[in-house]
């Protein structure tokens, strides 16, 4: 019986439409089943594609770049003033408070854990553009 009399056969008796019933609801759960399973394979093919170009890194190379950033962070002046915005307000017992305050120097601490990444790698040398290797025959060149 094809899924197409099973769905639309009015001819059933109880009996025939519990059977389809119960069919097609193994059907769906099948379905649902490799659904799932397809999810799963376009996420780690997702994954695979994004890490493709990446370079790989040991796990040595990887503590290297935790050591520069902690390095950089730890050696950022904190306790600088200039480099937050404060506002300050009173308390109706007129005592002062901090209402807000904003780290200012963002730019700074990055440059820092920049310079200090930077130097745990060499920078390639990008190879400049070659136009003699592509092909420059024109249209009427190839339609001859």
């Amino acid at each position: 019986m094809k899924m197409d009399n099973i769905i639309n056969n009015n001819d059933m008796d109880k009996e025939q439409l519990e059977t389809n019933l119960a069919a097609l609801k193994l059907l769906q759960q099948e379905t649902n089943e490799k659904l799932t399973d397809y999810k799963v394979q376009v996420s780690l093919i997702e994954k695979e594609l994004e890490d493709f170009n990446k370079p790989a890194l040991t796990p040595e190379q990887f503590d290297g770049i935790t050591c520069a950033i902690e390095s950089a962070v730890e050696e950022f002046d904190f306790t600088d003033t200039d480099n937050f915005e404060l506002e300050y307000g009173i308390d109706y017992d007129g005592r002062v408070h901090c209402e807000s305050h904003e780290f200012r120097n963002n730019e700074d601490l990055v440059e820092m854990i920049c310079n200090r990444v930077y130097k745990l790698f060499a920078e390639a040398e990008c190879p400049e553009d070659d136009n003699s290797q592509l092909n420059t025959q024109t249209v009427a060149e190839k339609i001859v």
